[in-house]
This record gives structure tokens, sequence and C-alpha cells, in this order.
């Protein structure tokens, strides 16, 4: 059985940092890029990073760029996203997944689609505090 385990989430104030870990089991997924997500209360989930499967590409939303780092250690079957320079707008459930083709592409609006990832977790929440 296939389980995605976020963690390192948590209550920052704004201008902090956190990093976020996302630890995958069941399967090996180093053939494929992961990514993360995230969701506030009444607002649609929107895509957030991604990475490829060997850590060679990274994509970034135009609102998390240059502050957010997405990598991956396919040694350990893990995920991470530094976050720095948090803002409150950054609150929400941050959610890890893994994509299903196991193709690398080279622009970033592919990885913005959620129907392109099978496997989710269960997600880490991030509070962003004024």
């Amino acid at each position: 059985q296939v389980q995605l385990v976020e963690s390192g989430g948590g209550l920052v104030q704004a201008g902090g940092s956190l990093r976020l870990s996302c630890a995958a089991s069941g399967g090996t997924f180093s053939g494929y890029a992961m990514g993360w997500f995230r969701q506030a209360p009444g607002k649609e989930r929107e895509f957030v990073a991604a990475v490829s499967w060997n850590g060679g590409r990274e994509y970034y939303a135009d609102s998390v760029k240059g502050r957010f780092t997405i990598s991956r250690d396919n040694a350990k079957n893990t995920m991470y996203l530094q976050m720095n320079s948090l803002k409150p707008d950054d609150t929400a459930v941050y959610t890890c997944a893994t994509e299903r083709s196991g193709r690398t592409y080279s622009t970033t609006s592919y990885y913005y689609n959620a129907l392109n990832y099978n496997y989710w977790g269960q997600g880490t929440q991030v509070t962003v505090s004024s």
C-alpha cells in the first residue's frame, strides 16, 4: 500500500521559515516526479512546486518562486520543501503527491494540474501569522 506522510508544518511569524518533508513508503517513486500542493479554507487547491524524478528540474508557482525550494532524496524516498520569507497568504494545508506519468516535462504548466498526480498524502498545516 502506497503511503505519503508529510511533516514539518507549524506556526510561524511572517518572514519566518519552515521545511516540510514528504516520506513515501509502499513503493519506489524515484522514477516519478513529485510535487507539493496547498489548500486554504474556502479556496481551491493550488500547485506550489514540483521536482523531477532525479531532482534535476524544479518547477514553481509564481507565488512562491524565489522563496521556496523543492528537493528530493531518492535514497530516502523523501521530498522536501524549504519555505522562506513566509507570508500570511501561505497559510494552508500542504499536501505532497507523486506524479503519474514517469516522464519529465519542460514546462511548469503540466505540474499545475492535480490530475497528473496519483498518490496523495494527508497534508500538514502551515500557519503564518502577521
